[in-house]
């Protein structure tokens, strides 16, 4: 097997358009060229080599691929003969290996999606059912004759990939292990995606993995990924990095956005360097990927809150792989997808231009807020910034971090040096809490499963624990993925681990207890932590506070005790002589 770093070296080297010019007479048309196709014939030129991309694709035949796939389309190769040829060529050394190459035990998953793949885009360009996709793709101003290269494709409702795939010789079981199809509980095989737009999503050889799919009409969810299998892991991919990993290094930039029209969009724009984590929370596998290839990352996430919760997020994720990360703040109600269509790409290259610190969109908004007007508020200010100094790997930009929160905040910075050491909490960690005075589940993170196990018991129940609880009061990841993925009703985006935890819940379930006694003291638990974390709060207030403010927190911390005790008698607050509430 030829190393990984050596493909991807020859790819970028390769001149794909003198290779292709051998033997097809190309003529410059803008950025690309164009020539009569070498694979269907004829005079008309509608075959295009895209240096940029580093692609081909004819607009009649859909025959396209990279340099490698030229080859062998062309003369019949294999691949390794096809990179071998390619490197030969490109003045690149192709490390020999004295034993024969080991055949890899994934290459039927990998041919069986790139088959799938071949017939959803035939789908999406052909078949009559397929209209609909391309009149929604029309409908988001998108040219079809601009995307149909880039390998979109249809799923229809029925089960004709079925036999499609049988007819190509795929064996069922090979189509259920690549996440083709699914097996319903009654034992029947039906194909997983279904009436749905097709995004392909790509390693970094640039082979399909999986695919992400928009539903078209009514339904949820609205997106679905590909499931976890053995050459498909979400949290280890980004969606578009085959392609925009040699644009990232010549911009000496990534741009993270959240959606496929978004990568989409942009791509057509002009912008190459772009990104998404298809729809989840940027994992560290993934902020590792863009660490590799650059040393700063633009956050270009919807200003809404949700969209400003999976900004910081990301934001601290990738502070601690030691990158430097902006954020883009678009205007409210607007993503990039219609920035562009709106406005044009001028429009979002201003925006870009104008990104600030991810620490500092922070502080901002804070301010904006009138967090820092208050005692109290700026207590709270500063529990919302801590998270991203400690998340900052480069001393030098946590240095920065915390002159920044002093200033703001109007505190000494050596108290919040001491602050900034004496706790290693960071989002997404479970923090130390006393017992639940109700103990419902009887496990550390007792409430939060109790309402997991009450949302599913169904829609009545997920109605009611909405009402008392939002994604955020989730602090154990797998609890809170899982409470996003109940909401949505997209229980398959859930990685591994908390899938496994989901399907214990199910298993699990109430038992012999009443749904009422676990809601009712699920709450009295979020209300005791209520408390809690209150008295927590005055704690950390009052080595910032100044003298004349101090007797007023103490004073509360005597009130919140008190009602702490009286109705919550079997959560014992120990007050140490520090003032610190005991666990």
């Amino acid at each position: 097997m030829i190393p990984d770093d050596i493909i991807e070296q020859v790819r970028d080297a390769a001149d794909l358009v003198g290779i292709v010019s051998e033997h097809v007479e190309l003529k410059r048309m803008g950025a690309d060229y164009r020539g009569p196709c070498p694979f269907h014939g004829g005079t008309h030129r509608n075959f295009a080599v895209i240096p940029k991309k580093g692609m081909f694709y004819c607009f009649v035949c859909h025959e396209a691929g990279d340099v490698f796939t030229f080859f062998m389309k062309k003369f019949g190769m294999d691949y390794p003969t096809a990179v071998r040829e390619a490197a030969r060529r490109a003045g690149i050394t192709v490390p020999e290996r004295g034993t024969a190459a080991v055949a890899d035990p994934h290459e039927p998953l990998f041919a069986a999606v790139a088959m799938a793949a071949d017939w959803f885009a035939r789908q999406l360009r052909e078949s009559p059912e397929g209209e609909s996709a391309r009149q929604y793709l029309v409908s988001r101003q998108l040219d079809l004759e601009a995307v149909l290269p880039l390998g979109l494709g249809y799923a229809p409702r029925g089960t004709a990939l079925l036999d499609a795939m049988k007819s190509l010789g795929v064996r069922d079981t090979v189509l259920l292990e690549a996440g083709l199809t699914v097996k319903r509980d009654d034992g029947t095989v039906i194909p997983r995606f279904r009436g749905r737009l097709l995004f392909p999503i790509h390693d970094l050889r640039a082979r399909v993995i999986g695919f992400g799919g928009r539903i078209l009409g009514a339904g949820e969810p609205k997106y679905l990924n590909s499931p976890e299998t053995p050459i498909f892991h979400k949290g280890q991919l980004l969606y578009n990095l085959h392609v925009a990993k040699h644009a990232i290094r010549k911009a000496e930039r990534a741009i993270l956005v959240e959606g496929y029209f978004d990568v989409l969009r942009l791509g057509l724009a002009g912008l190459e360097e772009v990104v998404a984590p298809m729809g989840t929370g940027l994992s560290a596998e993934q902020a590792q990927l863009l660490a590799r290839h650059t040393s700063h990352v633009i956050l270009l996430y919807d200003s809404d809150d949700a969209g400003l919760r999976a900004t910081f997020r990301a934001g601290d994720e990738l502070l601690r792989h030691g990158l430097r990360v902006s954020v883009a703040t678009l205007p409210e109600g607007e993503d990039p997808d219609t920035i562009v269509q709106r406005r044009g790409a001028k429009a979002l290259a201003e925006l870009l231009k104008d990104g600030v610190d991810v620490f500092e969109r922070k502080v901002q908004i804070l301010d904006r807020k009138g967090f820092f007007a208050s005692l109290p508020g700026r207590r709270r200010a500063l529990d919302r910034l801590l998270p991203t100094i400690r998340a900052a790997r480069d001393e030098i930009t946590r240095e920065l971090y915390i002159s920044r929160a002093a200033e703001a905040a109007g505190i000494r910075k050596d108290a919040l040096e001491r602050e900034v050491g004496s706790g290693k909490r960071e989002a997404g960690t479970v923090p130390t809490r006393p017992p639940s005075p109700v103990s419902p589940l009887g496990l550390p993170s007792g409430a939060e499963k109790a309402f997991l196990v009450l949302m599913l018991e169904g829609a009545p129940w997920r109605a009611r624990v909405l009402e008392v609880v939002d994604a955020e009061d989730f602090e154990f990841a797998p609890y809170r993925a899982m409470f996003e993925a109940l909401l949505e009703d997209a229980p398959e985006r859930l990685d591994e681990t908390a899938a496994r935890t989901f399907e214990q819940l199910r298993a699990e379930g109430l038992g012999a207890r009443l749904a009422d006694e676990v809601f009712a003291g699920a709450v009295g638990w979020i209300e005791a932590r209520g408390l809690q974390r209150q008295v927590e709060s005055i704690d950390r207030e009052l080595p910032l506070a100044k003298e004349e403010e101090k007797l007023q927190l103490v004073l509360q911390k005597k009130q919140l005790s008190a009602e702490m005790n009286a109705r919550y008698p079997n959560w014992k607050i120990a007050t140490r002589r520090s003032g610190a509430p005991g666990t």
